[in-house]
C-alpha cells in the first residue's frame, strides 16, 4: 500500500471539564482526558481486571466551543482523529514530548438528562473539520442482490 493512515477512534468518559484556551486571532483550543477502560478475566487467577489508559484530547475551534458547552466530566463521548506527537521544553530546558488525539469527529453519547449533554445521533457528525466526511452517505445496502461478481 502506497499511503499511510493516522486514525484513531476512541469511546470513552471524559476525566474533566474541557478546558479553553483562546487566542487573538479568534481561534480557540480545549483539552480533556478521556478515559477508555479495558475489562478482563485473568484465565489462571480466574480474578476480574480492569485497565484504564488516559488519552489527551484536542479540539480546535467551533469544535471547542460545542464540547466545552456540553460536556462535563465523565460524559461518555465518541472521537475520532488522528495522533500526533509533541514536543516541547519544561521550564528546567528539558525536551519533553506529549502524545496527543487531534480531534476531528465527535458525538455525545451520555444522555441529556443524565449530565447535560444533549444525545446526539450517532451519524450525525458534530465537528465539521472535514467536508468530505461530513457530507458521506452510507451505500444503501438492499442494493446488493442483483450482484454479477463471482465471489
Amino acid at each position: 500500500m502506497a499511503g499511510t493512515l493516522n486514525k484513531v477512534m476512541l469511546i470513552g468518559h471524559t476525566g474533566d471539564d474541557v478546558k479553553m484556551h483562546y487566542f487573538e486571532g479568534g481561534g480557540s483550543i480545549g483539552r480533556f482526558p478521556l478515559a477508555t477502560n479495558e475489562d478482563y478475566v485473568n484465565k489462571t487467577s480466574g480474578e476480574r481486571v480492569s485497565n484504564t489508559e488516559w488519552h489527551n484530547i484536542v479540539v480546535r475551534n467551533k469544535a471547542a466551543e460545542i464540547c466545552e458547552k456540553y460536556l462535563k466530566k465523565g460524559d461518555k463521548v465518541y472521537i475520532e482523529g488522528r495522533i500526533k506527537t509533541r514536543k516541547w521544553t519544561d521550564d528546567k530546558g528539558l525536551d519533553r514530548y506529549s502524545t496527543e488525539i487531534q480531534c476531528t469527529e465527535f458525538t455525545f453519547l451520555t444522555p441529556k438528562d443524565q449530565a447535560g449533554a444533549p444525545a446526539m445521533n450517532q451519524n450525525q457528525p458534530q465537528s465539521q473539520a472535514s467536508s468530505s466526511q461530513s457530507n458521506y452517505k452510507k451505500p444503501d445496502m438492499q442494493t446488493e442482490d442483483d450482484d454479477d461478481l463471482p465471489f
